[in-house]
């Protein structure tokens, strides 16, 4: 069985997806590369088609009808045969020299007969025409090369969440689970990072950057004015996370803490996207949110109102905006997301 399977999503990735591929072939027979050629039209599938030959054994691709982000990872995790998943985006790489010390890491423990359900590594936010890279780490929150529970764990801050740039699974966390992704959505990487936890009970943090998070296209969907656009699609990841994982019946407060913090952070992004968007009927959008959450969890509601981020997002004057929108320009300068 290979060690890590690598699923890389692809639609109409032609102009930058061999940077992708290239960086994960050291990894040689220890690892595969499914291609999830996502009705591409632009060639993508042959430049795929010509690794798949090329490096037979190590990459295989899979074309399907146009499903959109989620509809990918869906069809990535379900054909992975490794022991372990990393999902990486075409226009973002890894680094060579962490790859090769995860890589190692994975296999030792492997021949321990030693399983974690969530490894852990850095990632880099490689923002074009930024000579600053910044880079998030885990080291002042998670214990160093061992394997840890939640009751380990310190406190995450903000702009420290475990992002899909950051985390690989173990194969049988995200079979066992049941996650579904919706398809035709953007934003499901906060679904994927979320859903799961429920499963993880022992944990890995290795302290190398080993993801490089590509931020400089136009068209990339964590531009804010493409996030404002497709609101819709963010408000229905918030809403599906809300509906599948009930904080409350979390026995590790930990990982409850965790996981509400999470969950506030990108409610806070939805509210805001919304107050920023200009539409009229935004403000009207947001209190729909809210009251949503409220039906559905009346415990996460009442968490998420009496909290900071609650009570700035329901003042009622104009100041009030004024404050809740440079709130915003602060965590977004903070977490680096767009």
């Amino acid at each position: 069985m290979k060690t890590l399977t690598f699923v890389v999503p692809c639609y109409n990735s032609k102009n930058y997806m061999h940077r992708c591929i290239d960086s994960l072939l050291p990894g040689g027979s220890d690892v595969e590369v499914l291609i999830i050629n996502d009705g591409s039209t632009d060639g993508t599938a042959e430049i795929a088609e010509q690794y798949q030959k090329n490096c037979s054994g190590i990459v295989r691709l899979i074309n399907q009808t146009n499903k959109g982000h989620g509809g990918a990872v869906n069809t990535g995790i379900k054909e992975a045969s490794g022991k372990y998943i990393k999902i990486v985006d075409s226009d973002d790489w890894v680094d060579a020299k962490a790859y090769g010390e995860i890589l190692k890491t994975l296999k030792d423990l492997s021949q321990k007969n030693i399983y974690v359900d969530m490894f852990i590594s850095n990632y880099v936010y490689e923002k074009k025409d930024k000579l600053h890279k910044k880079v998030i780490k885990y080291d002042s929150v998670l214990p160093q090369k061992q394997v840890f529970t939640w009751d380990m764990v310190g406190k995450f801050h903000l702009g420290q969440y475990i992002l899909m740039h950051s985390v690989i699974y173990r194969t049988q966390v995200l079979h066992g689970c049941g996650m579904r992704l919706p398809e035709h959505t953007f934003y499901v990487d906060n679904l994927y990072v979320y859903e799961p936890l429920l499963d993880v009970k022992k944990m890995y943090y290795l302290d190398v950057d080993f993801y490089r998070y590509y931020i400089g296209r136009q068209d990339q969907s964590v531009n804010e004015n493409i996030m404002i656009k497709r609101i819709d699609q963010q408000i229905n990841v918030n809403m599906l996370m809300v509906k599948r994982v009930k904080l409350e019946k979390v026995e590790n407060k930990k990982l409850r803490d965790y996981m509400y913090s999470y969950i506030e952070i990108i409610t806070a992004i939805s509210s805001i996207l919304l107050i920023r968007s200009g539409d009229p009927c935004g403000i009207e959008k947001m209190h729909k949110l809210w009251y949503s959450i409220k039906e559905e969890d009346p415990f996460l509601y009442m968490r998420l109102r009496k909290g900071l981020v609650g009570r700035l997002l329901h003042f009622r004057s104009k100041f009030g905006r004024a404050i809740t929108k440079l709130t915003y320009s602060v965590a977004r300068h903070i977490v680096g997301f767009n």
